[in-house]
């Protein structure tokens, strides 16, 4: 697994985390725009624990939903709490507590459309969590995740901009583990290129992934010091500690 930047992030004030935390008190505008965009962000991490509580996919849904437009309508009411530190605990606390009451009574609200689920949800819930872990476990990870599909999604629209994106998913496979011996040398005439281009090509995704990463990371929390125990509590996920 890939070493995270601990590339230093100076503008905390204007992650969508701290405007969420800085107006919470009040309904204006800034907390919940930043707070949805956030929400559409993560449904997954929320989808991955419902489901690991025994939902069925179709129900999962519809409890993620409710919960997210739920969050929504208390931010512009001014009436959420943002105790709980850094996003992905917020979000995590929220979800237990929106579970612990009467939340089958919402499911049925009409609420406005403020946010649409990924299409996804199940293939990735499939496909990315096979294993038994606990709901908590399968939350951590799943945020985790698109924390990295994220990052990984954005290096690919750069790289199509910037015209490399065949080079780019070529040598996407090998962002986090070198290529076996030889494989550069193979893909070199394909590309038009050569090995050692292709090497330092390879290294400099490398590194922008780890910046695109911790910017995804910096989005979700107000300070350095929350940013690094972040990007650890990442590392930890996804080593299986």
């Amino acid at each position: 697994m890939m070493i995270l930047s601990n590339r230093s992030h100076d503008r905390f004030a204007t992650t969508r985390w701290s405007v969420v935390m800085h107006l919470a008190a009040s309904p204006e505008a800034g907390a919940p725009d930043a707070l949805a965009e956030l929400a559409q962000r993560y449904w997954f991490p929320v989808y991955a624990y419902l489901r690991r509580c025994g939902h069925a996919p179709a129900v999962a849904q519809d409890i993620a939903g409710a919960f997210l437009q739920r969050l929504l309508r208390q931010f512009r009411g001014g009436s959420a709490s943002t105790g709980h530190g850094h996003y992905r605990r917020f979000l995590l606390g929220e979800l237990n507590t929106f579970l612990a009451g009467d939340w089958r009574e919402t499911l049925d609200e009409n609420t406005a459309v403020d946010l649409s689920p990924p299409t996804d949800l199940e293939e990735r819930y499939r496909r990315e969590l096979t294993d038994s872990a606990s709901p908590d476990a399968a939350y951590q990870r799943s945020f985790a995740l698109e924390v990295l599909a994220r990052a990984f999604k954005r290096l690919r629209s750069e790289a199509n901009k910037t015209g490399h994106l065949d080079m780019y998913e070529a040598l996407a496979p090998y962002l986090g583990n070198d290529p076996p011996p030889g494989v550069l040398d193979a893909l070199a005439p394909t590309l038009r290129s050569r090995p050692l281009a292709l090497l330092v090509a390879l290294k400099r995704l490398r590194q922008r992934f780890r910046e695109l990463v911790g910017e995804e990371l910096a989005d979700t929390v107000t300070s350095a010091e929350e940013l690094a125990a972040e990007q650890t509590a990442l590392h930890t996920v996804l080593r299986g500690a």
